[in-house]
Formats: structure tokens, C-alpha cells, sequence
């Protein structure tokens, strides 16, 4: 196991070593991408898993994890993620939809600054077990990761050639906001539904108004 730290000042470093991981520090530098391909490069082992540092495994992935590399070594794997909002778990909305190619022989490479992806050559299969992911347990840690990520996302719509757009910036934040909470449920949810499916709108807006800075 090996950890890549953005050089953190908390205890992490020790704690990870004490805990048998490799400890590699590594600058984020606002790319998760570049994050992940030096995480990739420094990856020994013949099957290469990827968790951030909010995310668990449950005993019954592990588990599947085993039968499946086991059963088939031609596929590379595509994890769901039980998102946990303000300590109750999301089972609809946008976040209950995420699929995540986390886990591959040691092969391609990450793209994109945010919201990034693995490229490979290998098949996907999904799995049948979630990941965990507690990434969410306050409002204003919430809006914190929202204020960074959108920065970055804005960024990168620049880089991809996407042009500011006023009914953009008005409409898909209205549209993001009935897809999740309507259409695909989100207000099964309860409160936190609403929450989330709101912030998730925010989102989108923030980072179309950025976009509209950088012009």
C-alpha cells in the first residue's frame, strides 16, 4: 500500500507509516490528475486500486475484490460510491449514480484536472458493492470543497475551449438542480436531499460565473 500526501500538517504521514503504507509526498498543485499518475507511477504491485482519503472499503468489497481479480484478469473495475451527507447516506441524486473506474492492472493514465478520469486499455465491469465515501460532514466543509472545485472545473472548461455563456450560467443550474431532485429522485433524501441537490445547482453556477472571470 502506498500513500501519496500533499505535504499535510497533520499526522498522516506517521500514522500511514506506522500502518506499513509506503509514504510518498507530492504536491497537488490543483491537479488531481497529475496527483494520480505520480500515485500510478510509484504503484508496484500487478493490480492498482485507487482510494482517496474520504473513501472506504467495506469487508464485503474486499471480499468481491478478491473473487473478481481472481475470476478474471482481462477487466478493469468500476466501482459505485455510497456518498454520506451529514452522516446519513444519499441513496438517490446525483451522488448515488457516480461510477468510478478505480481499479486496473497498472496501465494508462488520469485525465483532467477535476472530476478526472482513468484512461485504459482494459474492459470495465462494475461491481456490485460500493465504495463509502464520507466526504461530506458539514455544510461548510461542503461549500469549502465546492468553492475549490469549481475553481478548478472552471479552469478546466478554459482549457477545453468552452466559451462563457449567459443561459448556461442561468439555466444549467436550474436544470442540474430539477434533474437531481426530481427526476432522479433526490427528494426521497429528505432535508439532506434538498441540501445536496442545492449545493450540487450551486456548483454548477459557481463554476460557470468563474468561467465568465477568466474570460
Amino acid at each position: 500500500m502506498i500513500v501519496i500526501d500533499d505535504y499535510s500538517e497533520d499526522k498522516t504521514k506517521e500514522i500511514a507509516k506506522e500502518l506499513g503504507a509506503k509514504v510518498f509526498q507530492h504536491h497537488l498543485n490543483n491537479d488531481f490528475s497529475q496527483q494520480r499518475n505520480f500515485g500510478l507511477e510509484k504503484a508496484k504491485g500487478e493490480w492498482t486500486l485507487f482510494l482517496d482519503a474520504d473513501e472506504r472499503i467495506s469487508p464485503v468489497l474486499a471480499d468481491e475484490i478478491k473473487r473478481e481479480i481472481k475470476k478474471d484478469k482481462r477487466y478493469a473495475f468500476v466501482f459505485k460510491r455510497q456518498d454520506f451527507f451529514l452522516g446519513k447516506p444519499l441513496k438517490y441524486g446525483e451522488t448515488a449514480r457516480v461510477r468510478l473506474l478505480r481499479m486496473a492492472k497498472k496501465d494508462g493514465q488520469w485525465i483532467r484536472s477535476v472530476h478526472e478520469f482513468w484512461q485504459t486499455k482494459w474492459r470495465t465491469k462494475t461491481l456490485k458493492n460500493p465504495i463509502l465515501h464520507y466526504s461530506h460532514s458539514s455544510i461548510s466543509q461542503t461549500l469549502s470543497q465546492i468553492n475549490f472545485h469549481s475553481t478548478l472545473h472552471a479552469k478546466a472548461l478554459k482549457q477545453e475551449g468552452v466559451k462563457f455563456s449567459l443561459f448556461r450560467l442561468i439555466f444549467n443550474p436550474l436544470g442540474k438542480f430539477f434533474q437531481n431532485y426530481f427526476y432522479r429522485l433526490g427528494f426521497l433524501d429528505g432535508t439532506p436531499g434538498l441540501i445536496m441537490a442545492l449545493m450540487m445547482s450551486f456548483h454548477s453556477f459557481l463554476a460557470r460565473a468563474k468561467l465568465y472571470q477568466l474570460k
